[in-house]
């Protein structure tokens, strides 16, 4: 089995960018190169600015832009009943509307720049792991009053021909939803920026990020300085250590991903659809189709680092638990990732008001709103626009590490005991 993710294995040549070297200056520069970090500049450009500098310390996408399980769909971590609850009717609606147009954004994107990234418009169901039809019923109805939204009701006998499991009984499919290779797209984003002007560095790890004066910022990396105007940061669950309360306004959590060998004809006697699938449960499965006739499965969250192997071993149980049929088959990759989590389950997109800004915790949500951040960043950085602020009420609130590894752990846990209490309860 190899020890790399399946999309580093078979993603696209691309023209590597260089290191930041020597001294420079810029009018907004950008830490992170995930999708959070790209599509912010990408905005940029696409807005007219031709001063921008993006630096990753790694690689484009070596975090959870590029080891996600790739799905495109609304919405955010924090559910629509609980934004309701939050925000009120008016501007839940606004709030979740960006989503929505961020996945046509994103499909956009993709067409306009080529990006080369296996994207599979085919929609998401959501697969009912219990018999109760009552939530289904409920978030169905919620979406279509309350956010004009609606997904398509899937009975036992329509999800039994897309999905050959007596697992599942009943679904909603959500048609305006997608999914790609993020790897690639994390890549065509960062060559569609450079295209439009923004000059981007990787392997550029910002040591020191210092004020300068009163209209300035100064960042270092080992072999350059990057004098900006304003800063933004978005390294989501890979803290740079570069703002205390910015750092600690995150949970990093991980979540696994593995890929199956090709299955081959074997594949349909399981999968008979190209829409991508999770699952009611609050530890969901998700999982897809990928063009090579292998399945993409993924769950778990976790605040412990795990090996492939045992990563491997973890997901080949929840798979074979809705599919027995594939007990024998072989996992070729296996790997895990670090999202951002915020104690209020929604995006932190926000300044300090002296050129620093940020975008973070986008949970397990992260392809759309990652798309929403950019725009609102890009939209408040080169036209003066407040739209940001819509995320006003979801600051930087401490996430309480380490303690908060233990309460995240032990929620995780107590709602996943929940689930099978009632599962077991349904017999």
């Amino acid at each position: 089995m190899s020890t790399s993710s399946y999309y580093r294995a078979t993603a696209r040549p691309y023209a590597a960018h260089a290191p930041l070297e020597g001294e420079h200056e810029t009018h907004v520069a950008i830490i992170g190169g995930g999708v959070a970090g790209l599509n912010t500049a990408l905005s940029l450009v696409e807005r007219g600015a031709r001063d921008v500098t993006l630096v990753e310390a790694e690689d484009i996408g070596f975090g959870a832009s590029g080891r996600n399980g790739g799905f495109v769909f609304a919405g955010y971590s924090l559910g629509e009943a609980a934004l309701l609850a939050r925000v009120g009717v008016a501007r839940a609606r606004k709030l979740f509307a960006c989503t929505t147009a961020a996945v046509d954004l994103i499909r956009e994107r993709i067409r306009r720049h080529a990006i080369e990234c296996d994207p599979v418009d085919k929609g998401v169901i959501w697969a009912n792991w219990f018999r109760d039809p009552s939530l289904l019923h409920q978030r169905q109805c919620l979406l279509e009053e309350q956010f004009g939204v609606h997904w398509e009701w899937l009975d036992r006998a329509a999800m039994s021909k897309r999905l050959h499991t007596s697992r599942y009984s009943a679904g909603l499919f959500e048609r305006n939803a997608m999914h790609i290779q993020p790897l690639d797209y994390a890549r065509g984003l960062a060559s569609a920026a450079a295209g439009e002007g923004a000059r981007i560095h990787e392997h550029s790890r910002v040591t020191a990020l210092e004020r300068s004066g009163t209209d300035a910022w100064t960042l270092r990396t080992h072999r350059g300085t990057l004098r900006a105007r304003h800063v933004v940061l978005a390294c989501g669950g890979y803290l740079a250590g570069l703002d205390k309360r910015v750092d600690r306004g995150v949970l990093p959590i991980a979540t696994y991903v593995a890929v199956t060998e090709p299955l081959g004809s074997r594949l349909a006697e399981c999968v008979t659809t190209q829409a991508a699938v999770y699952d009611t449960r609050f530890a969901f499965d998700y999982y897809r189709v990928l063009a090579d006739s292998r399945l993409l499965w993924g769950g778990r969250i976790s605040v412990r680092k795990r090996s492939p192997a045992s990563i491997a071993r973890l997901l080949k149980k929840d798979m074979t638990r809705v599919y027995p049929g594939l007990a024998d088959v072989r996992i070729d990759h296996a790997w895990s990732g670090l999202m951002s989590y915020a104690r209020h389950e929604m995006p932190q997109i926000g300044t300090d008001g002296r050129g620093l800004w940020w975008a973070q915790a986008f949970g397990g949500h992260g392809l759309a709103p990652t798309a929403v951040a950019g725009e609102l960043l890009a939209a408040a950085l080169a036209e003066g626009d407040d739209a940001w602020r819509e995320f006003a009420d979801f600051g930087l609130v401490d996430s309480l590490r380490p303690a908060g590894y233990l309460g995240a752990q032990a929620r995780y846990s107590w709602l996943q005991l929940k689930d099978r209490l009632k599962e077991t309860l349904e017999g």
